[in-house]
């Protein structure tokens, strides 16, 4: 389990973990304790704290053993009970990382994949899960560092100026969503009369990326691995010169797992036992 592996990770940042689910409390204990879950798991039987979050899912038919069942997603709450920010999807089958959010919400974090160093920067990728599953939206990290002195030119920056790009190759195997960009700053170019948005120092460029369901994404992935190819482009410029544009090939590899399928026991499910 994901959420399992980056509990620490939330509560080192002062955030305790909780799980609610329709399921009773016999399956919960039954799951928790075969797959050792560090964190509360909550029955809610009759789902009235998913319809009062106003999630339940209306596409479950009523006489389905699943109707009840929540819209999955994850909500990050202050401590005076206050939503500070949610991450649902539309299909249920799809699931924002637990190591993704924490990219977002924090800034930092991830796993480091590879450094590369130019004339003008050094830019370094990585990823906020290396091992994903069917339905997995993850973080993709791009963390720049400039020289003093040393700018790009930020997007939406009017030509004849480039602004920075980042490109992923198309895929069978995942979904691409827009790149995120800090705020840039507004630099004035008194030599020739105008302002314009750049970034300067360090910042961290963020693009999630949706993984297809399983049996999609296993026959578009190489040896149970999912590739992820791209490039980020530049024209960097100091205080004198403004240089020529760059390319740098960037590349991801993604193990591919199968979601754990194995059902808690019939009786705890309130199913009478097949012979």
């Amino acid at each position: 389990m994901e959420l399992a592996q980056q509990t620490a990770g939330f509560r080192k940042r002062g955030l305790n973990v909780a799980v609610v689910t329709y399921d009773t409390k016999e399956v919960l204990e039954h799951f928790s304790g075969r797959m050792s879950i560090p964190y509360p798991m909550l029955s809610d039987r009759g789902s009235a704290v998913i319809r009062a979050f106003g999630i339940l899912n209306e596409s479950v038919p009523l006489d389905s053993p699943g109707y009840g069942v929540p819209n999955p997603g994850t909500y990050i709450v202050a401590p005076n009970g206050v939503v500070q920010s949610k991450y649902f999807e539309k299909d249920y089958r799809d699931r924002f990382t637990a190591a993704g959010i924490l990219v977002r919400e924090f800034s930092d974090g991830g796993t480091p994949v590879t450094e590369h160093k130019t004339a003008h920067l050094t830019l370094r990728t990585g990823v906020s899960n290396p091992s994903v599953y069917g339905g997995s939206r993850l973080t993709l990290t791009l963390d720049l560092d400039l020289p003093e002195k040393m700018h790009l030119y930020a997007p939406g920056v009017a030509k004849p100026y480039i602004p920075i790009d980042w490109t992923i190759a198309e895929s069978a195997a995942y979904d691409v969503f827009p790149a995120s960009y800090p705020p840039s700053r507004q630099l004035r170019l008194e030599a020739i009369d105008e302002t314009v948005p750049v970034f300067e120092g360090k910042l961290r460029v963020l693009r999630e990326i949706k993984v297809a369901q399983f049996r999609e994404a296993q026959k578009a992935a190489k040896d149970g691995k999912i590739e992820i190819q791209g490039v980020f482009r530049y024209q960097a410029c100091d205080d004198r010169v403004c240089y020529a544009p760059q390319t740098i090939p960037l590349r991801w590899e993604l193990d591919l797992e199968e979601y754990d399928r194995q059902r808690a026991p019939a009786e705890l499910r309130g199913e009478r036992p097949v012979n």
